[in-house]
């Protein structure tokens, strides 16, 4: 099986200088936990819901929120992204893939295109969903259907 057979397409994007304001409104509206950041088309970096969680104050939406704590939601994308992210082709193997996340230590991985162009992602989750269903196991979601 290759890349293309497991990737999402469903991605969200964000530019260099978009604020973590705007980053904040997306993880708290969409199931993503994966951001991918682009400039033009092409891909230049990737935040996680845990690198966007480290760079703002933890008081952000409580009762405690101070002026400080809002001013983390001001930083700009490009400077919580993770640079010159490990990326993938949609025509290699999954295991191929899933090797490359788990030398790396990493939970995605974009599928670009040779211009550098983002495609799709796969995710850890979409590897187990992969190896379950390599191995004979379903996920509760195609148990449902």
């Amino acid at each position: 099986m290759i890349a293309s057979q497991i990737m999402n397409r469903k991605i969200v994007t964000v530019e260099m200088d978009d604020g973590l304001h705007v980053i904040n409104d997306i993880f708290r509206h969409v199931k993503f936990h994966h951001l991918l950041v682009i400039q033009g088309k092409s891909l230049v970096g990737v935040i996680s819901d845990r690198d966007f969680l480290k760079a703002i104050s933890p008081f952000i939406h409580t009762l405690s929120e101070r002026e400080q704590d809002r001013a983390t939601l001001n930083l700009k994308a490009h400077q919580i992204m993770t640079r010159k992210p490990i990326t993938a082709y949609k025509n290699e193997k999954v295991e191929t893939v899933a090797n490359k996340m788990f030398k790396n230590n990493i939970s995605c991985i974009p599928i670009v295109n040779k211009n550098g162009n983002v495609e799709g992602i796969i995710t850890i989750k979409d590897i187990l969903k992969w190896f379950l269903s390599k191995t004979g196991y379903s996920t509760q979601a195609e148990r449902n259907k």
